[in-house]
């Protein structure tokens, strides 16, 4: 199919790697922060152990990054999460929430500084463009936002680090988890970093002029054949066995870090404030009434992920909803996240999913699923 074969008009954007990745054998798109992303490279199973195997080569272009720079952006940053940045280094990259008066998540992004006054946050599916400029307008800082002309990829599996190795040498391999690098290559200006939706070893490439967008995609799909990398899509196999978030699936803006157990991401106790500080310090104090759990579905297995909140009951009575399910072939389980009231959160609990082809058993579970200290992440 060619790539005139996707479209509804300007207002849903196509990446610089758009092109390549009809090329390589994209089949299907779904549509993330206004631009099409790939979701279908064939078989997800096979995608899957693509990457736990090898490596795959991902388009995540729709990972916009809000730019922040200007005298005062280390401290409209630290406004817009709960997060403590304050040792946060150059060159160094943090996961953190952003969050509303009301303690709820707008997104969950990869926070990167570049500069001691240069920033980008990595977006999930939200416009949090539009709310960091909204928040700067009586903000009384002196802050420029805007969205560069940056495209990410995502390079992940175990043999994505010999191929970083292959494109960009030795030096590349002293890079560690969650810090960035910038590099160069054949004149392609890009920002590396040590990080990705896989919970694998990976790596994401920020690349920094669309106009090489399809040179760098051929260049990286030609160095790591040798390796077995294979073009792909992010794998909600992987990232649900990982206990990785989908933002808006798994958290929305009436979730808050505490129903997660993200209270590692909130720092209640800095002097800085930030949005959202006095509604997080009340949730904290009151408790959550519902929390965040994994769950084994015990039924035949799954044929894709689910598309729609699954009614979670107990005796009769509806006390929550999955957020994300999947089959995973190498646990051979029916795996899912879920949200449920916190009197029920119990390790070991029996419950039933009332699933579109009828009410299944489930047990409620540890999450991660798999590789629960993210050993392989960050080995």
């Amino acid at each position: 199919m060619t790539s005139d074969g996707f479209g509804f008009g300007t207002q849903i954007r196509k990446s610089p790697y758009f092109e390549a990745t009809v090329r390589w054998g994209a089949k299907g798109f779904s549509v993330y922060n206004h631009m099409y992303i790939p979701r279908d490279f064939g078989d997800p199973e096979q995608n899957f152990w693509n990457l736990v195997n090898d490596a795959i080569l991902c388009d995540v272009a729709v990972e916009r990054q809000v730019e922040i720079t200007g005298p005062d952006a280390a401290r409209f940053v630290q406004m817009l999460t709960p997060r403590d940045l304050s040792n946060m280094a150059v060159g160094q990259c943090k996961y953190v929430l952003i969050t509303n008066a009301e303690g709820g998540i707008l997104n969950d992004p990869i926070l990167l500084r570049l500069a001691e006054n240069h920033f980008w946050i990595s977006l999930a599916d939200s416009d949090i463009l539009l709310w960091a400029q909204g928040v700067a307008v009586h903000s009384g800082l002196d802050v420029t936002i805007g969205e560069p002309d940056v495209s990410p990829l995502q390079l992940q599996g175990p043999k994505s680090g010999e191929i970083m190795q292959a494109l960009f040498g030795d030096s590349i391999m002293d890079l560690k988890y969650y810090w960035l690098r910038e590099v160069d290559l054949d004149g392609i200006p890009l920002i590396v970093s040590r990080t990705g939706w896989s919970s694998e070893l990976g790596y994401e490439i920020y690349l920094r002029d669309s106009a090489h967008g399809d040179a760098l995609w051929e260049r990286i799909m030609a160095t790591g054949m040798a390796f077995g990398l294979k073009p792909g899509h992010t794998s909600s196999i992987r990232r649900i066995e990982g206990g990785m978030l989908s933002y808006h699936a798994d958290a929305d803006i009436n979730t808050n870090p505490y129903e997660l157990g993200l209270d590692r991401l909130v720092n209640l106790d800095m002097e800085a404030d930030f949005i959202g500080k006095a509604a997080l310090q009340r949730i904290q104090q009151e408790g959550v009434t519902r929390k965040q759990v994994g769950l084994i579905i015990d039924c035949a297995p799954m044929q894709g992920p689910n598309t729609t909140f699954w009614p979670i009951h107990k005796d009769g009575i509806a006390i929550g909803k999955v957020t994300s399910a999947v089959y995973s072939p190498r646990l051979d389980k029916n795996i899912a996240l879920a949200m449920v009231a916190a009197d029920h959160a119990h390790i070991g609990l029996e419950i039933e999913v009332i699933t579109p082809s009828g009410p299944t058993a489930a047990t409620i579970v540890e999450r991660p699923f798999f590789d629960p200290k993210k050993k392989l992440a960050a080995a």
